[in-house]
Formats: C-alpha cells, structure tokens, sequence
C-alpha cells in the first residue's frame, strides 16, 4: 500500500503536467500573436498569464520536492542537518530565480 505521502507527490506530479501542457499552449498562442501583428499590449497580457502560471507550477514543484526530500530523510536516517542544508539550499535557490 502506497503511503500518503507518495500519494500526494504524484497528484501534485499530475497537477504540474497538466499545468505545463497549458502553459504551452499559451506560449504557442504568444507566438501566433506576435506573427499575426497583434498588439504589444495584447501579448504582454498573455506573456503575464504565463509568467504566473509557471510561478504556480514552481511553488507545486518545491512543495513535491519538499515532500520527498523529507520522506527521504525519514526513510533513510540522513542526518538533519544535511537534510535541512539541501532544502535550504534549493529554497534558496528558487527564491534567487
């Protein structure tokens, strides 16, 4: 039997599929505007809509890493320290961009 966790990891693996297969339909719909001569601000909208949706996807994917590398921790005895040195250092990293 799966554990709850491994449950959550992979409904959130689900939620940042579908979210980056509309982000790229948005990103193809950004291109046919551009080659159709729309308006700058038309496609800023769009490039915004963008912009924000990958900032969605990025908080989901840090929490399933989180997820995981706590449930790694757990399983495997690593030390704590090391293991809050590596979140710490990916959170640190996303925070940086």
């Amino acid at each position: 039997m799966e554990s709850p966790m491994t449950i959550e990891e992979q409904a959130i693996k689900k939620n940042v599929l579908s979210r980056m297969k509309r982000i790229e339909g948005q990103v193809r719909g950004i291109q046919g505007m551009i080659e159709a001569g729309k308006e700058c601000e038309e496609i800023l909208v769009q490039v915004r809509a963008v912009r924000s949706a990958l900032q969605s996807a990025n908080k989901l994917i840090l929490k399933r890493y989180m997820l995981r590398c706590y449930a790694d921790a757990m399983e495997n005895h690593v030390d704590e320290k090391e293991a809050l040195d590596k979140l710490i250092k990916v959170l640190t990293g996303f925070i940086e961009g």
